[in-house]
């Protein structure tokens, strides 16, 4: 027999929802203690609803809701602050952030690391701070918490630091290994911007440039071939 489990106001954020029989609606939700978690909203789309003005993604909640298995009932929702407004590309780059969290993040797998990050990355880019290095950082953490972590500090075949003037050819399965010239083939990247993505610090074009690549492949490991 699976016990009833009630959880009291955690923070969270709405990742998404849809509709679900006349009024109500599936969402899913990612919250600090409980991490992705699955729930029913009874009656949240009729108009008399006073739950559906606050049921936003992107805006901190704390959420209240009881389950039995899988599926959970929400009970509760109010809100826990608030975050600038998103338009444009910034808006399309936190739905983003949410789609990475859907597709990787296991339900009731809880990541308090990651929810920070998360948080603070919604905050980012309502200031509309450098978008692509929001999105390369958080993307770096997230295969970090997940245990996918990027190996970024020595050579794998060597164990050898990595050198700046060196150039690399990175195996996603394992991590870089030096090559002598870029005639020798593979995914090439300097060993400069290996150490700069190390260390988050990637306002570098070049840098900045060879992150996103990196970090592309890395995720579609994960991601399989279902595009975002």
């Amino acid at each position: 027999m699976t016990l009833k489990q009630r959880v009291e106001l955690v923070p969270g954020y709405l990742l998404h929802q849809r509709p679900y029989r006349e009024n109500s609606a599936l969402l899913e939700i990612f919250t600090e203690t409980h991490g992705r978690v699955g729930l029913v909203a009874r009656g949240v789309r009729s108009a008399r609803s006073k739950q559906r003005g606050d049921l936003q993604p992107f805006r901190p909640l704390q959420f209240s809701w009881q389950s039995r298995g899988e599926l959970g009932t929400l009970t509760q929702v109010e809100s826990g602050g608030v975050v600038g407004a998103l338009r444009g590309r910034t808006l399309y780059s936190a739905f983003y952030l949410n789609e990475l969290l859907l597709r990787l993040v296991a339900r009731h797998d809880p990541h308090p690391e990651l929810f920070t990050v998360y948080s603070a990355s919604l905050q980012a880019l309502a200031k509309d701070d450098e978008v692509e290095v929001v999105l390369r950082l958080f993307e770096i953490q997230l295969l970090q918490q997940l245990g996918y972590g990027l190996q970024l500090d020595c050579d794998v075949e060597t164990g050898a630091a990595l050198a700046v003037d060196a150039l690399y050819d990175y195996h996603l399965e394992s991590g870089p290994v030096r090559v002598e010239s870029s005639g020798c083939g593979g995914f090439l990247f300097h060993g400069a911007s290996l150490v700069a993505i190390a260390r988050g610090e990637l306002n570098e074009p070049r840098v900045l440039q060879d992150s996103k690549r990196l970090l592309r492949a890395a995720l579609r490991l994960y991601l399989g071939d279902k595009p975002l």
